[in-house]
């Protein structure tokens, strides 16, 4: 990448307003709040965000946070005052609770015509499913992704790469577009949705074979000597992924087998068996160092299976920024950029630790404020 002197961050002076909670919408937030935008993490006077505060710790740095009763009409009309000035309001509630509590589209449209309003939910809010309750394996069941995978996995999919990313990508088109035309836009986005949108590989197998391979049995997923998961002396295990010939030739070379490289991509099953029973009594013969350092320099796509500790201290992702000291140890911001040097995070702010300070900049009194929290309206 080109070097540039840094210059603002790309989204400064954008603010928005977040009242999502647990993870996919404050973590969409985040992700804005790191390329620079203002975002105010709005919560209620009671539970408020009741995520594990291990993980509300990682996934609200950089913000702001205010406390709002939204069932009193004077916490709803705090909400539009900052909505007048806000660019996002970003929320998660289900189908309909917006409306009822008096901040239906519409009305925010009136408080801000050019207010871009993200609504995150697991269905959407259309279709048969809206308001029916699910997770992250739900929604990843029901798109047919779950019948891909081998079983559970603590990254999940469908609420981080389905809700998290279609979250910022749809508020950042829509927020292109307001710049040009002075008019915001209702995102809707389901984690449903947004995790089907990307089962291409899946699909193509439908268009082309007319079903779906098993588990087992596609080309990512274990039909392939050449791709896949080897178990090493210490029950650690090392990932190959030579799918194209000239890397599974550079391994065949780096472990001392020749003899193997044309048996690449054999189109038989039982060939692939024999290969992958081959490898298999191979990577056992030594532990996971020794597998790690033999392919540390080869061009072989063969990279050992890390643990997230371990991950964090690789020299490669610290080069690159992706871990933060602090306390807790932050990820650091994945896009990078000419002309932009992410700040180091702030800590995830304390349920309305900025509450005063947020209002006065709406234009509230002092005694405006005080008056609103002696009702209970704020806190």
């Amino acid at each position: 990448m080109q070097a540039s002197l840094p210059t603002a961050a790309p989204l400064s002076g954008v603010r928005v307003l977040d009242l999502t909670r647990l993870l996919p919408g404050p973590l969409a937030a985040q992700h804005l709040a790191d390329l620079g935008a203002d975002v105010i993490k709005v919560e209620d006077l009671g539970a408020g965000d009741y995520a594990n505060p291990a993980v509300r710790a990682l996934v609200n740095h950089n913000k702001r946070a205010i406390r709002i009763d939204l069932k009193q009409a004077a916490g709803v009309d705090a909400l539009l005052r900052l909505v007048r000035t806000a660019d996002v309001l970003l929320e998660g509630f289900r189908p309909g609770v917006m409306a009822r509590l008096g901040l239906g589209y519409e009305l925010l449209c009136e408080a801000n015509p050019r207010i871009v309003v993200c609504s995150l939910s697991g269905w959407g809010q259309t279709g048969p499913l809206r308001e029916l309750p699910g997770h992250d394996l739900n929604y990843a069941a029901l798109a047919g992704v779950t019948d891909q995978m081998a079983g559970l996995s603590n990254l999940p999919i469908a609420d981080l790469l389905g809700g998290t990313m279609g979250a910022v990508m749809g508020t950042l088109a829509a927020l292109f577009d307001a710049a040009r035309t002075g008019r915001g836009r209702w995102v809707d986005i389901a984690m449903a949705d947004s995790v089907l949108a990307h089962a291409v590989l899946p699909l193509a197998a439908l268009h082309q074979h007319g079903r779906v391979p098993r588990p087992g049995e596609g080309t990512l997923t274990g039909a392939l000597a050449c791709y896949g998961l080897y178990t090493t002396a210490d029950g650690r295990q090392i990932a190959v992924g030579a799918l194209e010939r000239k890397f599974w030739d550079a391994m065949c070379a780096t472990l001392g087998r020749p003899e193997l490289a044309p048996l690449h991509r054999s189109g038989n099953a039982a060939t692939e068996a024999r290969l992958r029973t081959e490898l298999a009594a191979l990577f056992a013969t030594q532990p996971l160092a020794h597998w790690a350092e033999l392919f540390a320099d080869a061009p072989a796509c063969v990279t050992p299976v890390l643990r997230l500790d371990e991950t964090l201290a690789h020299p490669h992702f610290q080069a690159r920024g992706m871990v933060v000291a602090g306390d807790p140890p932050q990820l650091g911001c994945a896009v990078k950029m000419s002309g932009f040097v992410p700040a180091a995070p702030r800590p995830a702010p304390q349920p309305g630790e900025h509450t005063d300070a947020v209002l006065a900049e709406a234009g509230l009194a002092a005694a405006d404020i005080a008056a609103l929290r002696a009702s209970g309206a704020v806190g």
